[in-house]
């Protein structure tokens, strides 16, 4: 398998990290999408692919980091020759996005397509959306998906229902890759991470910016900083730690990611950047 980190920046704007969430994974001929965050599709095509070349997309959550470019990736794979069915698997809410993408905010757009090229399939009839929950989300011969709830903000009061935030497991060739999505220590990123080949997991912060009450409420209900990472990796004794989604930081602190993680994991780590493609 190869992943390829497509953005690993945040809201925050960085020149550095131009992209936010998203990555990719191949599964020999198969390429399957996590999340659609800022500049999707021209991180694929750095990488020579196209929203054209991709079957499946899996959103985690619907933040609009995660998703700002969903719409531009399916009507980029449509307008440039697509004919066969996209699949996209999220939580709850997921089909009801894509039907305002497509049914208002790109409504003229479609119309005008399908006007000038009656004989095209209808990007509505392309896009398949399914609303998905925890267990076994997608299985073929030779991949499969299982899913979890995991912990963004839930626990500060918002049910799964009103605010739900999967992660997943993919098992392919022998082995597993888990993205944790934006999240804290949780049950169900335990059950995802365990004995994982790689974890891919955001790490927002470093230990050393946690010097305020609102970071001090992030980390411990949203999102997971640099030690608590290496924690999680740890305990569900994975092979392969891969951080993503960082804050804007300095050098100093970036360095300093590495010394938080290894209080705790020994396994291998690898501090992602934009474009970068891991063997797996």
């Amino acid at each position: 398998m190869k992943l390829h980190l497509l953005g690993t920046g945040t809201p925050i704007l960085d020149r550095g990290r131009p992209a936010t969430t998203a990555l990719l994974i191949e599964v020999g001929p198969e390429k399957i999408v996590f999340d659609t965050g800022r500049g999707v599709t021209g991180q694929l095509l750095q990488q020579n692919i196209t929203p054209v070349d991709v079957d499946t997309v899996f959103i985690t959550h619907h933040h609009y980091d995660h998703i700002a470019d969903l719409g531009e990736f399916l009507l980029s794979a449509w307008h440039n020759g697509r004919t066969k069915p996209i699949h996209v698997w999220g939580p709850s809410g997921t089909a009801q996005i894509v039907a305002a993408l497509f049914d208002q905010v790109y409504a003229r757009d479609i119309a005008f397509a399908l006007f000038n090229e009656p004989d095209a399939v209808d990007i509505r009839q392309l896009v398949k959306v399914v609303d998905v929950g925890p267990g076994v989300v997608y299985e073929s011969d030779t991949w499969r998906v299982v899913a979890e709830y995991v912990n963004h903000g839930n626990s500060l009061g918002l049910s799964t229902i009103e605010w739900p935030c999967l992660g997943y497991r993919l098992e392919a060739e022998g082995k597993a890759i888990t993205i944790g999505g934006d999240t804290v220590a949780c049950e169900g990123l335990d059950r995802l991470a365990r004995d994982a080949d790689v974890l891919v997991m955001a790490c927002y912060l470093a230990d050393q910016e946690i010097d305020n009450p609102a970071f001090e409420r992030l980390v411990t209900h949203v999102i997971a900083s640099s030690g608590q990472v290496g924690q999680i990796a740890a305990q569900a004794g994975v092979r392969m730690l891969v951080l993503t989604h960082f804050r804007k930081k300095s050098a100093a602190l970036m360095r300093s990611l590495t010394d938080d993680v290894r209080a705790n994991f020994s396994g291998e780590l690898i501090i992602g950047h934009d474009l970068m493609m891991i063997e797996v």
